[in-house]
């Protein structure tokens, strides 16, 4: 029995099926690049063809297309050049906040033949905001009786820019009783504290009024001012103390606002106004004022706007007792936000081949990506079709997908498919998105004429 001639355009064909799929089924390395953020829209970004070693008709002959992570591109390519270009002006506070590298992934699609290059874009900080402290005036109250030595935490300054461009140093302005030192938070912020190098005297003078500087590390360094008024008390010999020096609380991302988060309590052996208590946050960050408010006279801490998981995992927070006679007490709280299966997986078309012939052998119908910003159960997630269909769903890389057909489409026996992709994460309760494509099947000369009668009586 004679095998079957296959003709050198089918042949052709199924090697490119094949050359594709195995294309698809490897990673490329990852390209850098790095620009400084508050650039112009169409900034200069890197030549992509040179990097990758491509000539620039082919990145156009292959459909060279840039993918970015959700639906905001940040990047376009310019197909004439070769050349990365911004899309659009970049604050990098903006899209990273205090997180240091701020890395924006892309990934750059060759659709003929399907090829995946990862991609990394480094915004860095240019010393775009001066150090700023939350109060005008920071009221310190200093016991007469203080022996030299004795350190003091003031309030530290905020400063939205990261690296050598945040606050790096303090200084006070010249006086006959304090200098300055400068520390380090375990998390690299850096915090102030007077230091006592002469004994105060009430009588002598009451009342002292200095100037604390900030100072980043950008060049020219800018600068934040705060007054310190510093009070010098009669003495107080009890200073408050906290019933608990560390406090841990779990919150849930969906806690309504206003709700209760923790009570804390201190207590002070003192009578009068000695021992009368008044709560406050203690050098807190930006993101804990915005969060949180306390009741100076309870203690009790509450929501002041709705937490987001997946935007702050972790707070920690000092709280600060004081009482009527300049002494003081402080306590830690850490507060951990739970994750709530708030968002549904998202889907991102990037290729969608609508009309494929009949008789292809297995071809790609789609390529779309699939994103859940939850954590845990809650962003894993998994993605189908009818099983009934003649199609397949291929994982590619970074939560891509490919959509081929199984075999030859047949359009005598059925010229259109409707494709439901049913993208579900595995929270509780679970999220799913659904979208829904056409796919016509066009015909191919592949029938012949037929009679209907065999013969005919003359």
């Amino acid at each position: 029995m004679e095998m079957p001639v296959i003709p050198a355009q089918q042949k052709r064909q199924v090697t490119t099926i094949i050359f594709l799929l195995l294309l698809l089924e490897v990673g490329s390395e990852t390209i850098k690049y790095s620009v400084l953020e508050e650039r112009d829209r169409g900034s200069f970004v890197g030549n992509l063809a040179q990097d990758l070693g491509l000539g620039v008709e082919e990145l156009v002959t292959r459909g060279a297309q840039i993918l970015s992570r959700g639906n905001k591109q940040h990047l376009q390519l310019e197909q004439k050049s070769g050349e990365l270009l911004l899309k659009e002006r970049v604050d990098r506070e903006e899209l990273c906040g205090d997180t240091d590298p701020c890395i924006l992934h892309f990934q750059l699609l060759l659709k003929n033949p399907v090829q995946f290059i990862q991609g990394e874009l480094q915004i860095q900080d240019v010393n775009d905001h001066a150090p700023e402290f939350l109060e005008n005036e920071i009221l310190l109250k200093i016991l007469e009786s203080t022996h030299p030595g004795t350190l003091f935490p003031l309030q530290i300054a905020q400063d939205l820019d990261v690296g050598c461009n945040t606050v790096q140093s303090y200084t006070i302005s010249t006086n006959s009783h304090f200098h300055l030192l400068t520390g380090n938070h375990s998390d690299g912020r850096k915090y102030p504290e007077l230091v006592l190098d002469k004994a105060l005297d009430r009588e002598e003078e009451p009342e002292l009024r200095l100037v604390l500087t900030a100072l980043d590390g950008g060049s020219p360094p800018r600068t934040g001012t705060s007054q310190v008024l510093i009070v010098v008390m009669d003495i107080n010999d009890n200073a408050p103390e906290f019933v608990q020096g560390l406090y841990g609380v779990q919150v849930p991302e969906n806690t309504p606002v206003g709700s209760l988060v923790i009570t804390v309590s201190a207590r002070d052996l003192d009578a009068g106004i000695h021992g009368e208590l008044s709560y406050s946050f203690f050098q807190s960050s930006n993101q804990v004022i915005q969060a949180f408010e306390i009741n100076t006279d309870t203690g009790e801490i509450r929501l002041k706007k709705l937490l987001d998981f997946e935007e702050i995992k972790f707070y920690r927070m000092e709280i600060e007792a004081s009482d009527g006679g300049g002494l003081s007490g402080k306590c830690t709280i850490e507060i951990e936000v739970l994750d709530v299966n708030d968002n549904a997986p998202q889907l991102t078309m990037s290729l969608f081949n609508s009309d494929i012939p009949e008789n292809a052998p297995e071809t790609v119908v789609a390529i779309f990506g699939i994103s859940d910003p939850d954590s845990g159960d809650n962003g894993k997630m998994i993605c189908s079709i009818q099983n009934s269909l003649p199609f397949l769903l291929k994982p590619t890389v970074e939560n891509f997908y490919t959509l081929v057909t199984e075999g030859s489409l047949d359009r005598e026996n059925r010229a259109e498919y409707n494709i439901t992709i049913t993208v579900s994460d595995l929270g509780t309760p679970r999220l799913q998105t659904q979208h829904t494509i056409t796919l016509q099947v066009s015909d191919v000369n592949d029938n012949a004429p037929e009679f209907t009668q065999v013969s005919w009586g003359l």
